[in-house]
């Protein structure tokens, strides 16, 4: 029998961030941004986030690893590998260094456009995220971040700037990237609180009215930049980028089953609201059960009405389980407890394939839109050998674990997934820990957390097993 391929017009390719990899972060222009104040953690030590640069401490994102002027060699090893498509982000205080200041920085423009332009060269799909944790850290001091509905409009300006300077080169846009971790729901951590919005769970004094004003503002922001984006140019593909993490029910308890799917379910608001035209009213519902009140506009409605997406990015890692009331031992990163089931990444993140799957048929069957994978994939501690090869074989059994699941959803299931693109094509500094030592990429970068290395770049075997999966088109899989 014949084997099954992915379509031929599958976008196949990787997602990188603008402060996880560029560094530069104070040149040609550019501001001090949130996640320059973020310093190095581990595994077992949290990244702390200062007032004002301590010299005493590592700001990983200051050098990241120097993509900024090296990203004409990095594409183009992107490009040995057969990519077709790229997702990247803008960092806003390249673009406007306070966040608010009336004209745009010309030198973070130009290197904008100059990276896309490169990507197009190499016959790369350039896919812009607009906000994926860089905010501008002016906009915390003075606003209060995304408490107040000016970031809404500072954030179009932003949003507009970028769209006319890349007309007609880029198609496909993100407006954000994983906000639905901001959450009123549960306690949350530090690092997701500032990451987002700049500022930290620990200091709000009340942390669930905060939460819940931030992630309306920052939703609303992103329904009206999708009806601002297809304004300025009718073609583009404007989508938002959400971290999905399904719950499953530990055993057969009713009511066990129920507090799963209300686990999972709580990602899902934001996205409710930007693919059905309205803000959700079980939402609001839930916000008077706290005591919420959140500021709205009567404006608002149709903002919701005409800011829909024209497709999901789905970011997905992992799964876990809900337990019955009263047990919280071995709670995972994110909602939910960890299922002795799975085996755990090195990072404590259980390793399940088929929750990609489960992810894709739940989110496809609630929106009907189409459904790119902007991140996937797997950290782990890599060694680079004396004759500079990276024998990372582990990766590639995740991969093509997920990528198996992921045909299913295709060939078997209907679902139209129009593209898989993994976290960290090449090795990053990772957001949650700061580290170098998290390694994800195809390509090994010579940069380690105690400060040495030479930035060189070198392929992994996964380099080569991915770069013919993508020239079979994931015929053997």
């Amino acid at each position: 029998m014949k084997k099954e391929k992915f379509p031929i017009n599958f976008y196949w390719g990787g997602s990188i961030a603008a402060h996880q990899c560029e560094g530069a972060w104070n040149h040609d222009g550019k501001g001090p941004g949130i996640m320059d104040f973020a310093t190095q953690g581990s595994v077992d030590t949290p990244r702390s986030f200062t007032s004002n640069i301590d010299l005493n401490k590592v700001y990983p994102s200051h050098t990241g690893i120097d993509f900024y002027h090296r990203y004409e060699e990095d594409i183009r090893l992107f490009a040995e590998m057969g990519f077709t498509a790229l997702r990247i982000s803008v960092d806003w205080s390249r673009i406007y260094p306070n966040g608010d200041d009336e004209y745009p920085n010309q030198a973070g423009i130009n290197y904008y456009q100059n990276l896309v332009d490169c990507l197009i060269k190499n016959n790369i799909e350039p896919i812009v995220t607009l906000y994926h944790f860089e905010l501008p850290k002016a906009l915390v001091d003075k606003y209060n971040s995304w408490t107040d509905r000016i970031l809404i409009d500072l954030y179009l300006k932003f949003a507009e700037t970028m769209f006319e300077a890349l007309k007609g080169k880029v198609k496909y846009w993100v407006t954000f990237n994983e906000m639905n971790h901001i959450d009123p729901q549960t306690d949350a951590s530090d690092i997701f609180t500032y990451m987002i919005a700049g500022l930290k769970y620990s200091d709000m004094e009340n942390p669930k009215q905060t939460l819940a004003q931030i992630g309306y503002n920052m939703t609303l922001a992103g329904v009206k930049a999708c009806a601002l984006g297809r304004t300025i140019d009718q073609t583009n593909q404007i989508g938002c980028v959400f971290g999905l993490t399904p719950v499953y029910p530990i055993n057969s308890d009713p009511q066990t089953a129920l507090d799963a799917l209300h686990a999972t379910d709580r990602d899902y608001y934001q996205i409710d609201a930007m693919c059905k035209g309205e803000f959700p009213q079980y939402k609001l519902k839930e916000y008077e059960r706290f005591g919420i009140k959140i500021e709205q506009e009567t404006e608002d409605l149709n903002a919701f009405k005409e800011g829909t997406l024209d497709f999901i990015g789905l970011n997905y890692y992992s799964s876990s389980v809900m337990k019955p009331k009263g047990d919280d031992h071995d709670k995972t990163l994110f909602t939910g407890y960890q299922n002795p089931l799975l085996e755990k990444s090195q990072w404590g993140w259980a390793i399940d394939p088929i929750g990609l799957r489960y992810s894709v048929n739940h989110t496809y069957r609630k929106y009907n839109l189409p459904i790119m994978i902007t991140e996937n994939g797997l950290g782990e501690v890599d060694m680079l050998e004396e004759d500079k090869t990276v024998h990372d074989q582990y990766r590639i059994d995740y991969l093509e674990k997920h990528l198996k699941e992921l045909k299913k959803c295709i060939i078997d299931d209907g679902i139209p997934v129009i593209g898989y693109l993994t976290w960290g094509p090449i090795d990053l500094v990772s957001a949650t820990t700061g580290e170098m030592k998290k390694r994800y990429g195809f390509i090994y970068v010579d940069k380690n957390d105690d400060g040495s290395g030479n930035y060189k770049r070198y392929r992994k075997d996964s380099f080569y097993w991915y770069k013919d999966i993508i020239h079979t088109r994931g015929e053997e899989l």
